[in-house]
């Protein structure tokens, strides 16, 4: 899957967005990170990185 980086900016650039236009704190951003990185150590992590797959093939119809 060679879209881990976009996704990653994205997902920076929404948070950055939440931060400065929705109110999200700079601590609410911080958990959101954090357990980014704890669900990734999880066993649910291939599922998740299928299920994103699935998602991206079906908007790029692949």
């Amino acid at each position: 899957m060679n879209i881990s980086v976009p996704v990653v900016v994205l997902l920076g650039l929404t948070v950055f967005i939440a931060m400065r236009y929705l109110g999200l704190r700079v601590w609410e951003a911080v958990v959101c990170i954090l357990f980014g990185f704890m669900l990734a150590g999880t066993v649910i992590s291939p599922d998740i990185r299928r299920f994103l797959v699935g998602v991206f093939n079906l908007i790029t119809n692949q």
